[in-house]
């Protein structure tokens, strides 16, 4: 590495604080080697990749992409369990692998049970109701009983991967203030997206995209929890609370919560696209260098994206059921690879991030 500390980097960050000034050090302690600094460090995830000190780098280092690298070796080394932050972060070999594999799973699994029975097309069904349920070709309890299992497991991983990296932060270092009263500023931080506005040099594509994808993916879950209610509403415990006016599922394509959906899904597609654009801009300092961690990430957002799309377009339009429920498939297998990803992927980005965030209200350090 060429870097001769200088100091370029941290002076023209618009994020660094300036009693424990980034990512000078981190870059100095990765020349070093000292990777266990590294990982119990909370700068990488304080810096938000504005890479305005790629640019202004008189030796070309690249700082912010030194950071992002730590990043991605701080997710891997707290990996739980270990093997999948492996797999995911050799993603260059693997990716055959955590893409196939849930397709086949899905395959194997629909094929013992049901058989891939493939839907027709119900003349009885309302303009706005679609022209067939995707139920009849994958069950709703298949499709609870993979991904809340898959939840918990992502639930599990994320919870000792935080408390790992918690307690190496708070090595040697003074916190004072409660946990949760520091954890809701934080938060609103990461909601609005509100350090991405402080970075005078950043890329406006890669904020705004972030920004769409992030709360597509909340309107996304907040839809599916308020279909799952609506199915079960005559059901305890929804049937202690849902009027007997509630909407049955499917909801119709004019309900608010489809609209939900939709407005989500407009979220999504205008967010991957954004990123889309801010990755293709290859040697532009500013965007940053892309690996092969990067480009999997974006292409199963995407991938989830579209086929999501499609799968809710195709209930719509004249399009032979067997190919909507082959997209549908792909869809299923696309966002178990997502979940399954989840803690190992830049999706595990907001825990670190928040982490970071609330220690750094919380804590008293000696530089």
């Amino acid at each position: 590495m060429r870097c001769y500390q200088c100091a370029t980097c941290s002076s023209v960050c618009e994020l660094s604080p300036e009693d424990a000034p980034f990512p000078r050090r981190q870059v100095l302690w990765a020349q070093w080697g000292l990777v266990d600094r590294l990982v119990s460090d909370s700068g990488p995830w304080l810096c938000h990749q504005c890479n305005d000190c790629n640019v202004r780098c008189p030796r070309d280092v690249g700082p912010g992409d030194v950071m992002a690298a730590i990043r991605g070796m701080v997710v891997q080394n707290l990996a739980t369990p270990s093997f999948m932050g492996k797999l995911v972060g050799n993603v260059k070999v693997s990716w055959p692998l955590l893409v196939f594999g849930p397709l086949l799973f899905w395959i194997v699994l629909l094929g013992a049970t049901t058989g891939m029975h493939i839907p027709v097309v119900d003349g009885d069904l309302g303009a706005l109701d679609g022209r067939f349920h995707y139920e009849h070709f994958v069950p709703h309890i298949l499709i609870y009983s993979v991904y809340f299992a898959a939840t918990g497991l992502v639930l599990i991983a994320l919870w000792a991967s935080g408390r790992k990296y918690w307690n190496l932060l708070g090595n040697g270092v003074q916190r004072s203030g409660s946990f949760i009263g520091n954890l809701v500023p934080a938060l609103v931080d990461v909601a609005t997206h509100k350090k991405f506005s402080q970075c005078e040099g950043g890329v406006p594509k890669r904020r705004w995209g972030h920004f769409l994808v992030m709360w597509g993916f909340v309107g996304a879950a907040v839809t599916s929890g308020f279909a799952v209610v609506y199915l079960y509403k005559e059901y305890v415990p929804f049937s202690w609370f849902m009027p007997a006016t509630a909407p049955t599922y499917p909801v119709p394509l004019d309900h608010w919560v489809k609209w939900l959906g939709n407005i989500s899904a407009i979220a999504l597609v205008v967010g991957g696209i954004l990123l889309y654009l801010n990755r293709i801009n290859i040697g532009n300092k500013l965007v940053g260098a892309t690996t092969a961690f990067d480009r999997f990430f974006l292409w199963i957002v995407l991938s989830v994206i579209g086929t999501g799309v499609l799968t809710e377009a195709f209930r719509f339009i004249a399009i032979p059921p067997v190919v909507a429920c082959a997209i549908y498939l792909i869809h299923l297998s696309v966002v178990l690879t997502l979940f399954l990803t989840l803690p190992y992927s830049k999706f595990a980005h907001i825990l670190y991030r928040t982490l970071a965030m609330v220690h750094e209200r919380m804590a008293t350090t000696d530089t």
